[in-house]
């Protein structure tokens, strides 16, 4: 996944201003197949342009879906005449959320083939609850030379009670969507409560679904014999906040992050607090201030409502720059400390052990040229670039753009020293989305 598209960064320059925050990329990539099950038009606002949901709006067309912009952030998806067909392996393997389409397809066809999960590289994606998750349901599932195939042994799948081994969001979305149109009541026991997975239901919920007990440990879906049409607003992205939040405490900067859930953000703004950044919570921003020294702060990720995996990268540079010796503790992942080795290029003391990372603090970055090794550790090279001194030339951006919507046009709003440098590459698979004018 390679390009020659890169970022180069001028550091040294503290954010200021406001930044709006787009759709949330978690909610967006299973909403998008999710609508597959529904037989009408399906109109989605506050969609992120980013190119993960590309991706999934060009596989739907590839399905037979019709699929049209009404504006930047809003589309219209009608899956009436869609078709069970094998997808474009080169569209579903660039993403991880390619295993969404198990459970809508199952839901809609009977049958799937999907590609396995790809996307970031920070480790093993298992998909084993999923698969647990549909054979529970009645499907029969084989993995092949790289592909998932799956099929309701029935023509349809039946609700059932299932019992995930390990707290996961992916698993957790996938056997909701399957169990949507299953016949009788499907119960999920120790399900994730992430924020993306309320939006779901209350997505499929508001076309016809009955879904209950999302945000909770048990999460009931009574099957319905098909959905309709409807309309829905995505929640805005809690990591893209986050972000944001971090890269105004690293550079020592000012910025109020506007359209937000300040709830969703409890966790990340409690870390940065312990850091010394202020953090003023309103209705629906949040104000981040810099401290002039920021203080150390011991870090675990664990499942919702603890610290977010995917805002661990990011804390990891704040650590960098903190005062003293501050120890991480990747509590989701074997392996998302692939940046470090990026971070110590520009001047970082960090040791990882397995899933500890112990970050020697108060030092100066300077600028290098480093990779984004995947979508959250990239976010976190473009903090460091911004606090670091000097110039920073980031590669394989791909990875950034999968999940953050405009990422240099907002941070040079703001009064970053960030610009992109792109080479012109062929589009294929969208000549079949279409722009309402």
């Amino acid at each position: 996944m390679q390009t020659l598209d890169k970022y180069v960064i001028n550091g040294g320059v503290a954010l200021h201003g406001e930044v709006e925050i787009s759709g949330a990329k978690n909610a967006a990539v299973a909403i998008i197949p999710a609508a597959l099950l529904v037989e009408g038009v399906c109109r989605i606002e506050n969609i992120p342009q980013i190119s993960d949901a590309d991706t999934l709006l060009s596989i739907l067309a590839e399905l037979g879906a019709k699929v049209s912009f009404v504006n930047q952030s809003t589309i219209e998806i009608d899956c009436t005449e869609a078709r069970y067909q094998d997808a474009p392996y080169e569209l579903m393997r660039k993403i991880r959320a390619s295993y969404y389409l198990i459970g809508s397809m199952l839901g809609r066809f009977g049958s799937a083939k999907t590609t396995m999960p790809g996307g970031c590289n920070f480790g093993v994606r298992p998909i084993d609850q999923h698969i647990k998750g549909m054979t529970a349901l009645g499907a029969e599932v084989n993995i092949k030379n790289g592909f998932v195939y799956a099929d309701a042994l029935d023509g349809r799948l039946h609700g059932t009670r299932i019992y995930l081994d390990k707290v996961s969001v992916g698993a957790t979305m996938n056997i909701m969507i399957a169990a949507v149109l299953a016949s009788g009541r499907t119960i999920i026991e120790n399900a994730a409560r992430e924020p993306h997975i309320v939006d779901l239901a209350n997505f499929l919920n508001s076309m016809g679904a009955d879904v209950r007990g999302a945000g909770t440990d048990t999460i009931k879906v009574n099957g319905v014999e098909k959905l309709h049409g409807g309309s829905y607003t995505i929640i805005p992205d809690q990591i893209e906040a986050g972000t944001y939040m971090v890269a105004a405490a690293a550079t020592g900067g000012e910025v109020l992050i506007k359209n937000v859930i300040p709830k969703h953000l409890e966790c990340i703004s409690a870390k940065l607090r312990e850091t010394g950044t202020i953090v003023q919570e309103y209705e629906d921003s949040v104000l981040v201030k810099g401290a002039s020294t920021l203080r150390r702060a011991n870090l675990k990720t664990m499942p919702y409502p603890g610290f977010p995996t995917d805002m661990q990268p990011q804390m990891g540079v704040l650590m960098c720059l903190a005062n003293g010796t501050s120890v991480i503790n990747e509590g989701i992942y074997d392996n998302r400390f692939k940046y470090v080795n990026e971070l110590r290029k520009m001047g970082a003391e960090i040791q990882v052990d397995g899933r500890i990372a112990v970050v020697e603090g108060g030092r100066r970055l300077t600028g290098a040229l480093v990779q984004a090794c995947d979508l959250r550790a990239g976010a976190a090279m473009v903090i460091a670039g911004m606090c670091a001194a000097g110039r920073t030339e980031i590669e394989d951006i791909n990875y950034i753009e999968r999940g953050y919507e405009n990422l240099v046009g907002k941070l040079q709003a703001l009064g970053a020293d960030i610009q992109v440098i792109r080479e012109p590459e062929p589009t294929e698979y969208n000549e079949k989305i279409v722009a309402i004018i």
